[in-house]
């Protein structure tokens, strides 16, 4: 399959990081609150990052370097995503 590592902005400026099959079908439950508990007080606007092309253990392993970002450095490879 092919797994993409996506970032959600959200409507606190907050960011959400996760992995999909579908990143479409997957911003679509989020924002009918299913799945992550993170969205229980966040509102989900737009995915402002993808990257495809991984496998799961691949998407799995990018997810958890993106998460260990510093907001600063979130913005800084979205940016790099737009080049």
């Amino acid at each position: 399959m092919n797994w993409s590592v996506y970032i959600i902005e959200n409507n606190d400026q907050s960011y959400y990081t996760g992995i999909s099959t579908d990143v479409e079908r997957r911003f679509k439950q989020h924002m009918n609150g299913q799945g992550a508990k993170f969205f229980n007080s966040r509102t989900p606007i737009k995915v402002i990052f993808q990257e495809t092309g991984h496998t799961r253990s691949s998407a799995s392993k990018r997810e958890v370097e993106i998460k260990k970002l510093t907001k600063k450095d979130k913005i800084q490879l979205i940016k790099q995503s737009l080049d």
